[in-house]
């Protein structure tokens, strides 16, 4: 029975997932706050200039904070007593830079106390990451309120690096986010960094059969077999996820049709017929990718569920 009532919550959670906020406006803060698009975006450009690997870090961040109960900022959370908070959930342990959005705030702080949320920061600075690596920029609607529940569990709901198409798409649908999204916004992987541990299953004993993924570039795979050997212990270890991971490019595209994509997600966006045309046309066209990646953005990041308020700190509740 308690498992029973469990599920239904997730997916009354889920439901109300999808519902994307209207009262959103760019003007939000041109009274209140009129020079926080600068503030954020001189943060993110400070930290980026001494860690190369900041904007991927706050384009993930955004985006596991937006798929677990909206983009309310329970990412930011810190765990306390015997709460265990969604940063500190198994997907979320390589999430990193979450003092830039901390140093913002505090810049927001000094002229425009209690007004600025955390979630907006991190939309905005989510939006400067992709801008700072060479993307495209776009305005970013603002007016998010800040969550006050933050739960390690509800990270299980994360889309995982080994889904099929059906389970990203079903992941995704539940969040009313379509196959293009999908497909855009996992043009984000053109900034990311992977963990040996999230595509072991593609390079070592992919089948009773098959050592290898058939899927993959022979010689890619040894190359990837060569930085992770099985049972790697190396932390650290593993690839990006594209050619040139700290430039927002759509060779990510290009790498997945030339069978050199990292993930079983990625390699699952060739597995469909609407998915597959999509992921030619970005490897083609790098302007509608970002054509596309903006929009999917402004859509994924404007996911609400009932933020309450303006937290003073980013890592705890008022």
């Amino acid at each position: 029975m308690a498992s029973a009532i469990g599920i239904v919550m997730i997916m009354m959670m889920m439901v109300s997932l999808t519902c994307v906020a209207s009262d959103l406006s760019v003007d939000y803060y041109e009274h209140t706050c009129p020079h926080v698009d600068s503030i954020v975006a001189g943060a993110v450009h400070k930290a980026t200039m001494n860690d190369k690997t900041v904007p991927s870090a706050l384009l993930r961040m955004h985006f596991h904070d937006c798929f677990i109960r909206g983009c309310d900022g329970s990412i930011l959370l810190e765990s306390k007593g015997k709460n265990k908070a969604e940063k500190d959930g198994p997907p979320n342990i390589s999430l990193h830079a979450f003092y830039v959005i901390e140093n913002a705030k505090k810049a927001l702080e000094a002229i425009c106390p209690g007004v600025v949320s955390c979630s907006d920061i991190l939309a905005l600075a989510a939006r400067d990451a992709v801008t700072l690596s060479g993307g495209p920029s776009w305005e970013v609607p603002k007016g998010r309120k800040d969550g006050r529940i933050s739960k390690a569990i509800e990270t299980r709901q994360l889309p995982a690096p080994t889904f099929n198409i059906s389970q990203l798409q079903q992941s995704f649908s539940q969040r009313g986010l379509s196959l293009q999204d999908l497909v855009a916004l996992s043009g984000g992987h053109t900034l990311g960094f992977a963990h040996c541990s999230s595509f072991q299953n593609r390079i070592h004993r992919f089948s009773p059969k098959q050592g290898i993924d058939p899927s993959l570039n022979p010689s890619f795979a040894k190359t990837l077999q060569s930085k992770c050997h099985i049972g790697n212990k190396v932390k650290n270890a593993g690839s990006p996820l594209d050619s040139s991971a700290t430039y927002f490019d759509n060779a990510y595209y290009k790498l997945l049709v030339g069978g050199k994509s990292i993930l079983s997600s990625d390699q699952a966006l060739l597995s469909h017929p609407t998915t597959k045309a999509l992921v030619s046309k970005y490897a083609d066209s790098q302007i509608e990718f970002e054509r596309a990646f903006v929009k999917s953005m402004i859509k994924m990041s404007s996911i609400t569920n009932g933020g309450h308020e303006i937290r003073l700190q980013c890592n705890v509740i008022r």
